[in-house]
């Protein structure tokens, strides 16, 4: 055969092709090696056996009570609740509450109404007066000469502590009557210095204020207010 009778070009088999044609050769030669793995495997491997694990136990016997020996009885029964019951029974007529109205309790078997004694000229009682209180009002009282209390507290201020720029506030309780006059002032917070606290008392007798009202009613009362003294 000459060489003009070869053809052309010869198919080209690709790698995939190659494994199909093989593929069914592999599978059993896997086959056949398993086999024998698994067969050398049961004849080589040691034997197993079970242990013998079991035992006795002593023969149980039942124990009869002496008859000295009784149980209690099951507690009682807690009893319920008694259904309420609606009583029929008439009340008498008197035995109600009598109507609360002057004609049957007249003013005479009253008690007698608080009497607060009162000073000639319209100020509060001394008992009031004497050390602060609580004094009921629903108006409170105003400072009416904000700028001539400012420059007492400048003219009052100590020099010793103006100078070392020391300030402080001192909280005063002022009585003050039913016309706004200041009838009594007392330290109730102290500053810490002595001399601040007493230029605020001498500051607090200049202090002038509208007059507290009680439902419209002029009354005395103690109030508390701060005087602070700074140096600006």
């Amino acid at each position: 055969m000459t060489a003009s009778a070869l053809p052309a070009t010869l198919p080209k088999v690709s790698a995939n092709d190659r494994f199909k044609a093989g593929f069914q050769s592999v599978l059993w030669a896997s086959l056949v090696l398993a086999a024998i793995a698994h067969v050398v495997t049961f004849e080589v491997w040691p034997e197993y056996t079970t242990q013998d694990i079991s035992y006795t136990a002593p023969e149980l016997t039942t124990v009869e009570l002496p008859p000295e020996i009784s149980i209690p009885d099951a507690p009682a029964q807690i009893p319920r609740p008694a259904n309420p019951i609606v009583s029929t029974v008439d009340v008498l007529e008197e035995l109600t509450i009598a109507p609360t109205t002057f004609a049957f309790n007249p003013v005479s078997t009253l008690p007698p109404p608080p009497t607060l004694t009162r000073l000639a000229s319209g100020e509060a009682d001394a008992s009031i007066s004497s050390e602060p209180t609580f004094t009921p009002f629903t108006v409170a009282p105003s400072i009416l000469n904000r700028e001539e209390v400012a420059r007492a507290m400048a003219a009052n201020y100590p020099s010793q502590l103006r100078a070392a720029g020391i300030g402080g506030t001192v909280r005063v309780y002022f009585f003050i009557d039913a016309e706004g006059r200041v009838q009594d002032r007392r330290v109730h917070q102290s500053s810490g210095f002595e001399t601040l606290d007493q230029a605020a008392l001498e500051v607090a007798e200049l202090y002038r204020f509208s007059p507290a009202l009680n439902r419209d009613k002029k009354v005395p009362v103690w109030v508390l207010f701060p005087i602070e003294f700074r140096v600006r």
